[in-house]
């Protein structure tokens, strides 16, 4: 790893899986090398795939296969911003296809557990509305759904 600074993700087991999948779904991501325990470990044997050096969107990660003692929660997401409908349906659908949940507002979790903010950068603009009322309507709006519908959002912030 070059990076000073690395996002490390704890995984039962499953990280070069997950890791394969985030290169394949999300744009300037990729899987880099592959490491595996040179002894036995708690949660695994010699030989088994330790950790997994990999990017998501550039930031770059490490999965480490350290068990079940410390799942992933909706305290640490990647908040993915979206430029239209497609996209924003797109990764959304991928996610939740390959085992994961829809949750609130644009969150989603994937089968590994690990929190998604899929946000459309049309919604972050209705919220931020210098109208505070427009602002307002967009939020309710938004507060009512899982998936984003961009065409709900703008509507709302229009009134």
């Amino acid at each position: 790893m070059t990076a000073k600074n690395t996002i490390c993700l704890w995984y039962d087991g499953a990280a070069l899986e997950a890791a394969t999948f985030y290169a394949k779904t999300f744009p300037d991501s990729a899987v880099g090398a592959v490491h595996r325990a040179p002894g036995d470990y708690p949660a695994g044997k010699q030989g088994d795939v330790l950790t997994v050096e990999f990017t998501v969107m550039g930031i770059p990660c490490l999965g480490l296969n350290g068990g079940p003692g410390f799942p992933q929660t909706e305290a640490f997401s990647f908040q993915v911003a979206t430029d239209d409908q497609a996209e924003t349906d797109r990764l959304w659908d991928a996610i939740i296809g390959n085992g994961g949940q829809p949750s609130a507002c644009g969150w989603c979790k994937d089968r590994w557990g690990l929190s998604w903010q899929i946000t459309p950068r049309a919604l972050t603009a209705a919220v931020t509305d210098s109208d505070p009322a427009a602002a307002r309507r967009a939020f309710d709006a938004m507060m009512n759904m899982s998936k984003i519908d961009i065409a709900t959002i703008e509507a709302a912030r229009r009134g």
